[in-house]
C-alpha cells in the first residue's frame, strides 16, 4: 500500500460515513472536482499538505483528524 492508495481509501470511507458524494466533497473543500477524483482514484501520488488542509477545513476537522487513521498509524509504506 502506499500513501497515496491510503488518503484514496480514507477519503472513500469519509463520504460513505458522512454520506456525501465525491462531488460534495469537492464543493465543500473548494477543491475542483477533477482534483477530488483523482485523489480518490489514486491518479494524485504526491498529495500537498495544503490540498490535504481544505478537505479537512471542508469536513470539519482538523489534519490531524484527517490522517488519524487505521492503515495510516499501522501499516509500512512501500516507497513511491
Amino acid at each position: 500500500m502506499t500513501y497515496a492508495d491510503a488518503i484514496s481509501h480514507r477519503l472513500l470511507q469519509i463520504c460513505t460515513d458522512r454520506n456525501i458524494t465525491v462531488n460534495k466533497l469537492s464543493v465543500l473543500s473548494g477543491i475542483s472536482h477533477t482534483t477530488i477524483q483523482d485523489l480518490v482514484s489514486g491518479r494524485t501520488k504526491n498529495i500537498k499538505l495544503k490540498t490535504l488542509h481544505k478537505i479537512a477545513v471542508g469536513l470539519d476537522m482538523t489534519v490531524s483528524q484527517l490522517l488519524d487513521f487505521q492503515e495510516m498509524n499501522e501499516t509500512i509504506f512501500e516507497d513511491e
